[in-house]
This record gives structure tokens, C-alpha cells and sequence, in this order.
């Protein structure tokens, strides 16, 4: 499928191109987009997304963002009101798809300078092989590389350079609906390990207080590695796979059946946005207040309860661990990659320090707005510092929560098939999940197996 979209967004191009060069009119556009199979849908995007000011001369500093950040980050547009003449774009992805920027890339062009909205397990090391980014290291000042949170520095580069530029921190965590746990008789406070976190999620269900006990994200990013890596982070293979078939990985998939008994029958479904990755039944459930437990990155649930009539009802704690487990997680970092192929660079890195630095920017993100509470957390090392000596009247507790997992936690780590490998794994796991398979081992087999297979056939 991603073949097919390169190919189209290619001849795409070529047709823009030629239409501006009066090579062919407008309705002989029209026609071989057609003939091409691109849609009414394709020639849209060609003639909205400005592929031929990938060509123009001397452009404004042209940044283009995900739009999940724009939806939770309302004070972007005061940063960019700094930078006069900026050319504010939303990037043409959806489900973290980078064929757009491939397919320019190949053609040794970019209609964009920078992109925000890279996770750097996710596509950061496709976008390199691809010659898609280049480093930051040149135009990045030194001063906010050393600004940057170790763990997040290492997460955001690849053979000691800087592909990526952190903006906002998550980390997977636990959260409950005290409102919940408290009809059901529990007490106030954080499961500490996964036999606590099923046997509360039970009691909310025998006692009526919830229709189910607890719910996760069953993308493997957000469900499969971080409950392995609260057994053990060291999970990976010598080519910097995840290790689907060592114990974390088997026990963690054992415990994502025993937590679908106590939860909601929709639980392994696709999302309804953003290629089916957001806007999924676990968000959902909790934010109908019909489930007491929630394992996601900490923005989710702090989203989910503005749909409750008492927010302060919804409490959050680190992820729950295996008896005798490291007690890890997962951690993230979504920010900016800079176009190999773009133009204004030193201009690009300037904007990105304004807006990663932007004091409004993290007030409402951690305080929350009218209109979204994503909760995420800043990379840089003088925040916190700042915020610890002088602690701001806005400032509610679970930063601190959220800043001590960080030092717990693991990011996937960067490899092209970082994310495929769990999309590519996740139907043939949950064989084991819907009792299809009987051996957890048998099902994560073949998981290995199938992104194997894929990977040759990318060579």
C-alpha cells in the first residue's frame, strides 16, 4: 500500500509539474489523473498541498505539523505570530504515514522546511535511509543540546547525530476513576503490581460500580511493550528488534487477556481517526466513565476526563509491575525533523527553540485549556529546574509523577521496522488473544516470522 501511495504522489508531481510548465491544460490534467487512478480525492490533495512550491525560490520558513498538535497545542499560532511571513501548513499524513515526504525526497525536493510531528521510533530511522532528514547538529545551538534530558538526547539520535528535535514528552502510565474505585470499596491509591490491577478491575465489576474493570490501547507500542518493560526494558534482539518471543514479551501478552476479561468486548478494535491509530474504544470507554482503569501514555486519560462532570475524579500512577519486575515503561518524544531537501535551516532551527522553549505553550499543556489538556511535558533539563525552584500556581502534581517515570522508562528503540513491527505483529498475536492460538509463544512465533519475511522483501 505505501508502494502504491509513493507512486501515486510521484505522478501526482509530474503532472503538477508539467500543468506549470504549459505542457498540458487543465482538462488534460484532469483526465490522465483519472486515467491514473489518482481520484477526485489525489488531484485535490496535488493542487492543496502546493507540490510545485516545493520548487519555489526563496519561500518563507515553511514548517508543516502533524495535525494532532495543532488540535492539542492552541498556543502554536502565538509563536508563529513571532516569525512574520511564516507559511504554517498541516503535514498530509494520517496513521504516521511519511509517503508524501519519500516521494519528494526522491525527486530531491521538499515543499516543507521542517515537520513536527516525528516520533523517533516511529519513522525517524525510514526518513533517514530514505535521505528524506538530515541532522540537526548544524544549525541546532549547543546550548539546547545540552539543555536536553539525556534519556530524550539518545532517543532523538541515530550514529551520534541529532535527527531528531524533541518537543513533548510522553511516557505510559496508569490512571483510575477514584470515583469508580471508591463505590467499588478500593482504596485511593496506584495497583502496584499487575495481580492487583486484575483483582481490582474484578471488584469493580462484581460490585457494580463500572461495567468493566480496566481497559488499554491494544496497538503493541502502547499495550505490549510498556507492560513488558515493567518486567524488563532489556527486550530487544541484536538488530534492535523488539523481542517478541522472550519472557516480558510472552508474560505481557498473557496479561493483556487476562485484563480483556475484565474489560469491554471492543477493546482490540482499529480507532475511528487518524488511520484507525486515535479515537480508540479504550479512550472511549474511559472517557464514558464506564471503566476504572486506563494504561496509556498519561495525555490520554488527562483528555478523557474533560467529558467528566468531576475531573477531579480521575487520578493517575505509574504503570503496575510483575512481582519481581524492573517496574519500566515506555517513554516518547514527538518533535521535528528537518528536510534534507527543504530551505531556510538556520531559520527553521530558530523557530523550533521558540517554540519547544515557549512558556504558554507547556501552561497549557500541563494546566489544560477550554478545549483540550494533553498534559505532555517539556525535554529541556532548565524547565524543570526552573519550575522546581520557583513552582508555578498552575502547576499540578502529576508533572512530578510524570517526570520521575521518565527516569524508569525506555524508548523503543529506533530501527526502520519500529513501528511496522507491531503493526505488521498485531493481528497474529491477538490469534492468541481471541482464542484462536492456545500458545502465546506459538502465536509471538510467527510474529517474529512475518517481520522477518517483510524485511527481505525490502532488501
Amino acid at each position: 500500500m505505501k508502494i502504491r501511495k509513493e507512486e501515486e504522489y510521484i505522478l501526482q508531481d509530474a503532472l503538477v509539474r508539467q500543468l506549470r510548465q504549459g505542457r498540458i491544460d487543465r482538462r488534460e490534467f484532469l483526465t490522465r489523473s483519472l486515467v491514473a487512478g489518482l481520484g477526485l480525492a489525489g488531484i485535490g490533495a496535488a493542487a492543496k498541498g502546493g507540490i510545485g512550491a516545493a520548487r519555489a525560490q526563496n519561500r518563507p520558513l515553511t514548517p508543516t505539523f502533524y495535525q494532532w498538535i495543532e488540535d492539542l497545542h492552541p498556543s502554536i499560532p502565538k509563536v508563529n505570530e513571532k516569525f512574520p511571513g511564516l507559511n504554517y501548513q498541516i503535514a498530509p499524513v494520517e496513521g504516521f504515514g511519511i509517503e508524501r515526504f519519500v516521494a519528494e525526497a526522491k525527486n530531491k525536493e521538499s515543499t516543507w522546511d521542517v515537520y513536527v510531528g516525528q516520533t523517533p521510533f516511529v519513522e525517524m530511522s525510514a526518513m533517514k535511509e530514505a535521505g528524506v532528514i538530515e541532522p540537526w547538529d548544524d544549525y541546532i545551538p549547543k546550548e539546547v543540546i545540552d539543555d536536553m534530558i539525556p534519556s530524550i538526547r539518545a532517543e532523538n539520535t541515530i550514529d551520534g547525530k541529532l535527527y531528531g528535535w524533541p518537543f513533548f514528552l510522553d511516557v505510559i502510565g496508569n490512571s483510575w476513576h477514584s470515583g469508580l474505585t471508591t463505590k467499588a470499596g478500593l482504596p485511593d491509591q496506584a495497583p502496584a503490581t499487575w495481580d492487583d490491577h486484575l483483582a481490582n478491575a474484578k471488584k469493580i465489576m462484581d460490585s457494580g460500580a463500572a461495567p468493566f474493570g480496566a481497559t488499554f490501547d491494544s496497538h503493541g507500542w502502547r499495550s505490549l511493550a510498556p507492560m513488558a518493560h515493567s518486567m524488563n526494558p532489556d527486550v530487544y534482539t541484536s538488530e534492535g528488534l523488539f523481542d517478541f518471543t522472550s519472557e516480558p514479551s510472552v508474560e505481557a501478552l498473557k496479561l493483556m487477556k487476562a485484563i480483556m476479561a475484565v474489560s469491554h468486548p471492543d477493546i482490540l478494535l482499529e480507532g475511528a481517526s487518524d488511520g484507525g491509530v486515535n479515537g480508540t474504544p479504550d479512550e472511549v470507554a474511559f472517557a464514558a466513565q464506564r471503566v476504572g482503569y486506563f494504561t496509556k501514555y498519561f495525555n490520554a486519560p488527562l483528555r478523557m476526563a474533560q467529558n467528566w462532570d468531576d475531573q477531579k475524579a480521575l487520578h493517575l500512577g505509574p504503570l503496575p509491575k510483575f512481582a519481581n519486575g524492573a517496574g519500566s515503561t515506555v517513554f516518547w518524544t514527538t518533535g521535528s525533523a528537518l528536510f534534507k531537501y527543504g530551505q531556510n535551516k538556520e531559520k527553521a532551527a530558530e523557530y523550533i527553540k521558540a517554540l519547544t522553549y515557549d512558556p504558554q505553550i507547556w501552561k497549557d499543556s500541563i494546566a489544560g485549556t477550554e478545549t483540550s489538556h494533553p498534559g505532555q511535558l517539556p525535554p529541556y533539563k532548565s524547565i524543570y529546574a526552573e519550575w522546581e525552584t520557583n513552582k508555578p500556581d498552575w502547576m499540578p502534581d502529576f508533572v512530578a509523577l510524570v517526570r520521575g517515570q521518565l527516569d524508569k522508562a525506555k524508548a523503543i528503540n529506533n530501527h526502520i521496522f519500529g513501528l511496522q513491527q507491531f503493526v505488521i505483529g498485531k493481528p497474529i498475536w491477538e490469534t492468541y488473544l481471541k482464542g484462536e492460538e492456545a500458545d502465546p509463544k506459538v502465536a509471538l512465533q510467527k510474529v517474529v516470522d512475518a517481520v522477518q519475511a517483510e524485511m527481505k522483501r525490502g532488501k
